[in-house]
C-alpha cells in the first residue's frame, strides 16, 4: 500500500495548556514535531504537516452531554463549583486551567480530522500525538482526560460503515472505550495494559471480553508488573495479531502511550521502544489504514523518541527512511542519556522476576485464546 501520512500538531498546543505541576506534559507532541523536522522524516513527497481543527460542540456532542461540556468551557473560565467536581474536573489528576475547553477541543480535533483524511481518501496514515483521551467518559473527566477523541474517532468511522480495530497500547486501560463499544463488533476493542491490580483506572481483565453482540470482540490483555519486551510482544504475536487478521477492520485506531516505557514515573512496566515498533510494524503489515493517537508517556525524553520512532515507521512502512547512527538520539533529542539514536538500549530483567512474568502472562494468553478465538474462528 502507498502510503500517504499526516502528522497533525498546531503550535497552538504547545502554548498554555496543562498546568506545570501536572504530569501530563503539554509540550510532548510539540518537541516530537521538532525531532522529527531535524530527522527530514517531513515532506518528502509522501509525508505532510497539517494543523488540526477545534473540534465542534456539535460533534463533541456525539459522545458527550451538553450539560458536561457547558460545566466544561465554565470550569475554564473560573466558574467551578460542586458539580463541576463531580463531573471530575479540579481533581489532580483534571487539573483545571485557563481556557481548558478550547485547549481540549483543539487536541480532539486534530483526532477527528486525521479520521477526515482517512475518510476522504487524502491520508491512510495520521497521527496526533496530542491525542488520546481514552479515560473521558460521556459526562466526567479522569486521568487527564477530558474528552475523548478515541470514541468520537471510533463513532466517525463507524457512520461511514467502517469498521474500526482499536489497539492500545497505552499502559493504562483504555476503560471508557471498553465501555462505549462493550457491547458491539463494529467496533473492536484492543487494550494491553498494566494490570488494574498495581495501576488506575483498576479495570481491564481479562475475562471482560464484551457482551452480547459484543461478546468476544473487546480483549483485554493484563499485564503485570516488571512485564519486559520479549513476553509483551508475545502476547501481542499470540492473541492480538490473529485476532486482527480475522476482524479484518477496515481502519486500526492505535493508541500508542509511551508510560509502559521502562523507567516511565506513572506506571511499571519495563519494555523499550524497540518493542513498540515491532508492533507498529506488525500493524502497518495489516495494509489498512491507521489513525495514531498519544496518549501516555510521563518521561518527557523517551516519550519524544518513542514517538519519533512510531512516526518513521508509521509514515515508511518496517524500513526507516533514515540510518539509526550512533549520537541522533543525543544530539537530535536533546538527551544526553542514550547516544543510541531513536531505539532503547536492551535492558536485561533478573531471571526469576522474568519467570513469574512469563507464568502470569502465559495464563493470560491461554485464557483469551480459549475465550476468544472460537467466535473469530481461529
Amino acid at each position: 500500500m502507498e502510503r500517504r501520512a499526516v502528522f497533525i500538531h498546531s503550535r497552538e498546543l504547545d502554548e498554555g495548556g496543562y498546568p506545570a505541576s501536572c504530569p501530563f506534559d503539554s509540550g510532548r507532541a510539540g518537541k516530537t514535531l521538532d525531532a522529527i523536522l531535524s530527522l527530514g522524516l517531513l515532506n518528502d513527497g509522501h509525508t505532510s504537516l497539517a494543523e488540526p481543527y477545534r473540534a465542534t460542540e456539535q460533534a463533541l456532542m456525539r459522545f458527550h452531554t451538553s450539560d458536561y461540556l457547558e460545566v466544561l468551557k465554565k470550569a475554564g473560565h473560573g466558574e467551578h463549583d460542586f458539580k463541576a467536581l463531580k463531573m471530575g474536573l479540579g481533581t489532580p489528576d483534571c487539573p483545571l486551567f485557563k481556557e481548558m475547553f478550547e485547549y481540549v477541543a483543539l487536541a480532539v480535533g486534530g483526532t477527528l480530522q486525521g479520521a477526515d483524511a482517512i475518510l476522504n481518501g487524502t491520508a491512510n496514515v495520521a497521527f496526533n500525538p496530542s491525542g488520546g483521551f481514552h479515560h473521558a467518559g460521556p459526562e466526567s473527566a479522569a486521568g487527564f482526560c477530558y474528552l475523548n477523541d478515541v470514541v468520537l474517532a471510533c463513532q466517525r468511522f463507524a457512520d461511514q460503515g467502517m469498521r474500526t480495530l482499536v489497539i492500545d497500547i497505552d499502559a493504562h486501560h483504555g476503560d471508557m472505550v471498553e465501555q462505549a463499544f462493550y457491547e458491539s463488533r463494529d467496533v473492536v476493542t484492543v487494550s494491553m495494559h498494566e494490570s488494574g491490580k498495581t495501576l488506575f483506572p483498576g479495570t481491564g481483565e481479562v475475562d471482560d471480553i464484551g457482551q452480547g453482540g459484543g461478546r468476544g470482540f473487546n480483549l483485554n490483555v493484563p499485564l503485570p508488573v516488571g512485564t519486559y519486551d520479549a513476553v509483551y510482544y508475545r502476547a501481542f504475536k499470540e492473541v492480538v495479531l490473529p485476532v486482527a487478521r480475522a476482524v479484518n477492520p477496515d481502519v486500526v485506531l492505535l493508541e500508542i502511550g509511551m508510560d509502559g516505557l521502562a523507567g516511565d514515573p506513572l506506571a511499571h512496566l519495563n519494555l523499550t521502544n524497540n518493542c513498540y515498533a515491532d508492533i507498529i510494524a506488525d500493524i502497518v503489515e495489516l495494509e489498512k489504514p491507521i489513525l495514531a493517537v498519544g496518549g501516555g508517556g510521563y518521561n518527557i525524553q523517551a516519550t519524544v523518541r518513542g514517538w519519533t520512532l512510531a512516526w518513521s515507521i508509521l509514515a515508511n512502512g518496517r524500513d526507516e527512511a533514515f540510518p539509526v547512527n550512533a549520537g541522533l538520539g543525543g544530539v537530535m533529542l536533546e538527551n544526553t542519556a542514550w547516544f543510541g539514536g531513536l531505539r532503547d538500549r536492551t535492558l536485561i530483567s533478573h531471571g526469576g522476576f522474568r519467570e513469574a512474568v512469563e507464568r502470569e502472562i502465559d495464563e493470560t494468553i491461554g485464557r483469551l485464546e480459549e475465550a476468544v478465538f472460537s467466535v473469530h474462528g481461529l
